[in-house]
């Protein structure tokens, strides 16, 4: 028995309890399980396990019915629960007490084994004190040694988690140069979404962060926060143009879907009856398959390098096909295959093509496909990775070895036109069907022609991330609301918008 009481986390397991009081009398240290009971509610300071109960049941209640700390509760149920994974006889929770606490639709998609093996992998952190950064009803921010930790709950009772983001928040940054960054928005900017740079900045240790929005077909705000380049002190502006990678994809998707309009290509006729320069190894894979990830199309091995190679060079004149056909499996090589079709039926190359189709109807001048890796004096940022003492290196320069799959660089605020402007380019009827989902990913998560589907949260976007860079563009489609995010550091970034809706709703 300890010697000093122990006290119930903010939302305690009754099952929990139960496990412990088993695992307890099945190592020999109770006679029965009524013993073991009872020296479990004398150690948290009552006087019987029905005493013990009752506190619980009247603790989780009460926490239930504040406003201002549902997702948090969660949070700290999760942590207490798993904080003693590393300890001997700890039992991992069943799929059905996890379901008490975090919804059916979020666990399949992530898996119990995959939330248990995570969480129980930073078992030691959870033991440090939770610091909350930030938290409203149903959202909530928060830190653990050096973990973060963003989860969001049901807004119906009983207010369980959609949704757990756990990722590290790396070595405080101590380079004297990143100190102490300016800020600058455009005209429209929210004051919310300056704050919410200000605050993501320091959390994430970044070089420089920008950030975009626009609603409907409006003109974008943008805000610019850090240094383009430290070496030479140059301060970011919204006009300096950052590695856009995987977000490319929605770019390829719309200069093919704008071909299909045309007549030029049909979405369910075979690839392979338009590639010229490279083939599929399946002549049958469509090229709706190809934009929905769902071809098979292997990946090549190398996606960063110095120069842009031919595709052919990069993979052959043969794609391999050994990925699982009519299921969602993501392929870069199949973008390039995309990429290679777009040059092969306009006549010239994907970047041109690309920027014929799309880029220009868009009015998006401050984008463009480098074929090598771009500069300080070309409006480009440089990137850079975070070292283990809290100091910046630039990150080695490289460029996309697939451009159709992430070779963009561009402004938040390009991206942000595109974001409302794409489905203008597209007669109504593809428009909807690019959206569409077409492979489900998990139960949440869909991919439609290009776009990454989140149906339970009625938005759109894609992610990206290589090397020393990470994009996020996300379309609220009921809100007819755009956002981007963009940095030069590869962290997480994702989070960074859905604290922009959270900030401006």
């Amino acid at each position: 028995m300890a010697d000093q009481p122990r006290s119930l986390p903010e939302q305690p397991s009754l099952r929990y309890l139960k496990v412990e009081a088993k695992r307890r009398l099945a190592a020999g240290e109770f006679g029965n399980l009524h013993d073991a009971q009872l020296a479990i509610a004398r150690e948290h300071g009552q006087s019987s396990w029905a005493v013990l109960r009752q506190q619980i049941e009247l603790q989780v209640a009460r926490t239930r019915s504040e406003p201002g700390g549902y997702a948090l509760a969660r949070l700290r149920w999760l942590i207490a629960r798993f904080a003693a994974a590393d300890d001997p006889g700890w039992a991992a929770p069943s799929e059905s007490e996890l379901l008490e606490h975090v919804d059916g639709r979020f666990l399949s998609s992530v898996s119990r084994e995959r939330l248990v093996r995570v969480l129980v992998s930073h078992s030691g952190q959870l033991r440090e004190e939770l610091v909350v950064r930030a938290s409203d009803p149903l959202h909530v921010r928060a830190q653990a040694g050096g973990m973060q930790f963003e989860a969001a709950a049901m807004a119906e009772p009983p207010h369980r988690l959609t949704g757990l983001l756990v990722y590290p928040v790396g070595a405080p940054v101590t380079d004297t140069r990143a100190a102490a960054p300016s800020t600058s928005s455009s005209a429209g900017a929210p004051a919310a979404a300056v704050a919410v740079a200000d605050t993501a900045f320091a959390e994430l240790g970044l070089v420089a962060l920008e950030l975009a929005g626009a609603e409907a077909a409006g003109t974008p705000w943008a805000i610019a926060r850090g240094w383009a380049d430290l070496e030479s002190g140059e301060l970011l502006t919204a006009d300096h143009r950052f590695p856009a990678y995987s977000i490319t994809k929605l770019i390829t998707a719309t200069a093919a879907l704008r071909l299909a309009a045309d007549g030029v290509i049909g979405l369910d006729d075979p690839a392979n009856e338009y590639l010229n320069a490279v083939r599929l190894a399946d002549g049958t894979v469509t090229i709706r398959e190809l934009l929905s990830h769902t071809g098979g199309v292997d990946s090549p091995d190398r996606m960063f390098a110095d120069t842009v190679p031919d595709m052919a060079a990069l993979t052959g004149s043969v794609l391999g096909c050994g990925g699982p056909r009519g299921e969602f499996s993501y392929s870069n090589g199949g973008y390039g295959a995309l990429g290679q079709l777009i040059a092969d039926v306009t006549g010239q190359g994907y970047a041109e093509a690309a920027t014929r189709l799309v880029l220009q109807p868009l009015g998006m001048t401050n984008s463009w496909f480098p074929t090598l890796p771009p500069v300080l004096s070309q409006s480009a940022v440089t990137c850079y990775d975070l070292q283990a003492d809290g100091s910046f290196r630039p990150a080695p320069a490289r460029v996309c070895t697939i451009p159709a799959a992430g070779g963009l660089w561009a402004t938040a605020a390009d991206l942000a036109r595109f974001g409302t402007s794409w489905s203008s380019l597209l007669p109504e009827s593809l428009a909807s069907e690019a959206l569409r989902p077409h492979a489900v990913r998990n139960p949440a998560v869909h991919f439609g022609l290009g776009w990454v589907v989140n149906e339970v949260n009625g938005a759109a976007g894609h992610p990206g991330g290589g090397v020393g860079g990470a994009s996020s563009l996300v379309v609220r489609r009921g809100a007819n609301q755009v956002l981007v995010a963009l940095t030069n550091r590869r962290v997480p970034i994702e989070p960074v918008n859905g604290r922009v809706i959270r900030a401006t709703a």
